[in-house]
Parts: C-alpha cells; structure tokens; sequence
C-alpha cells in the first residue's frame, strides 16, 4: 500500500525512501515534486483512496513550513488535477482541513473554505459528504480570545471533506458499522418501538426498525481525543528518534 501523507510541506527533496516494509514504501519530500517523479508516476490511476492532512492556512509560521492567505489557497489548489490523476476510476479523495482566525482579530477567515472550494473546481470534483472530527481534548486556542480576553469558546473541531470525480466512489456504510446501544437492542428484543408521524414530518413505519442490520450507522461526527502517547506509531517514532511535528 502507498500512502502519501501529510509531508506537502517539510522542503527536503525527494532523494530516498525513508520507510519500507514488506506492505509498501513512504517517500519523504515535497509531494508536490515526489507526484511528478517517473517512479511514482507508474502508479497513476490505482489508488481507491488519497488521505492527507496538509498544513493548515494558520497565520503564524510553523517549523514545517506553511503558507498564507492567496499563497495557501493557490498552492493547495495546484495538488487538485495533480491527485486525481493518481485516483481509480471510482476513487475518493479526503482533505482534513482546520479552521483559521485573521490575524490580530477575534474573527474567523474564511480561507480554509475558498482554499477548499477553489480544490475543488480545479480537480473537477464532487463533494460528497462532509465530515466533522471533534477532539474534546483539544487545547483551548486561540490563546488570546479564549483564555485571555474570555471573548470566545475554544476551537475544537477540524473538517474532513471527502470528494470524488464520480457521484458514486467506491463506498459501503456497512464496512463501518458501530455497535448497537442498549436501547436499539432492547428494541431488537421486544419489537416495539414509537412508530408514526414525527413534527419534522418524517414518517417511521411500524416495522421499519425490525431488521438487525449487525450494527447502526454512524454519523459523520468523529469524537475522539488524540491523546494517545502509547501506539505502534508513537513507539517507533521513540526508538528511531524521529520528531513529531504538531
């Protein structure tokens, strides 16, 4: 498997494979330069899945090297036809992108939006579902609106925006199914439930809810604090003395 992560940005050029395993490689560099190699470029057209989390449009500078306002959005924009490229024909693409305040002002920018937007057009790409990843363990930023002058809450959510050249990737909820709560399996038991009219003017049949489908369907909010120090990833990041960047 191949994956190409969120290295967009550490400015080292592509000159070796920094990881490998009987499974795949990880090349470390520019992906923008690493896309357009001919030893990457055979795999055009094979993948069902590009996942990156590229740096944020944050005003201030990180180490790993980040751009702002238009600079961001242009080169955000430029990976669009660059990644589809790589996509199957029914393959998906999926962005995690953060929110971002104007620099010196309690307000929000909307640039991680226009950015998003503009990546859209120029992949030619459908948006197919919006995804929410809450971490209740988040810091409470900005720093200066939140914990100084008490003006704002924290922010503690980014957006995962999931999108494809096709209306129908290759997707199926069923792989994902989450464990039925007590009150669904009590359900399941006695068969009795409220039915009828709701005030949103749904309508729940009677016996819409028999059928044991092996789990519920989640919803496209992910609450999970990033929390954990102890994974196979931290470990061997430990051992090899490799820094993590955040």
């Amino acid at each position: 498997m191949w994956t190409f992560s969120s290295i967009m940005n550490l400015g080292r050029p592509p000159k070796e494979v920094a990881f490998q395993t009987a499974l795949g490689r990880m090349l470390c560099g520019k992906a923008e330069d690493v896309l357009r190699l001919r030893f990457t470029r055979r795999l055009a057209g094979k993948f069902q899945l590009i996942f990156t989390s590229p740096p944020f449009p944050l005003n201030n500078k990180k180490r790993y090297g980040n751009k702002t306002g238009e600079d961001y959005l242009e080169w955000l924009a430029e990976f669009a036809p660059l990644l589809v490229e790589y996509l199957a024909p029914r393959g998906s693409i999926v962005i995690e992108l953060g929110n971002a305040w104007e620099r010196g002002s309690p307000t929000m920018s909307t640039l991680a939006v226009e950015a998003l937007l503009e990546f859209k057009r120029r992949g030619e790409l459908h948006l197919c579902q919006e995804f929410v990843w809450h971490n209740p363990a988040r810091l409470p930023t900005p720093a200066q609106w939140v914990n100084v002058e008490r003006i704002r809450v924290k922010d503690s959510f980014t957006r995962l925006w999931w999108m494809s050249p096709t209306e129908r990737p290759k997707a199926d909820n069923r792989k994902v199914l989450q464990e039925y709560s007590d009150a669904m399996r009590q359900l399941l038991r006695t068969r009795r439930y409220n039915a009828g009219r709701r005030p949103s003017e749904h309508s729940v049949g009677a016996t819409s809810f028999f059928k044991d489908h092996g789990g519920s369907i989640p919803s496209n909010v992910i609450a999970v604090a990033n929390t954990d120090s102890k994974s196979c990833y931290h470990s061997y990041c430990r051992e090899h003395e490799i820094e993590l960047l955040t």
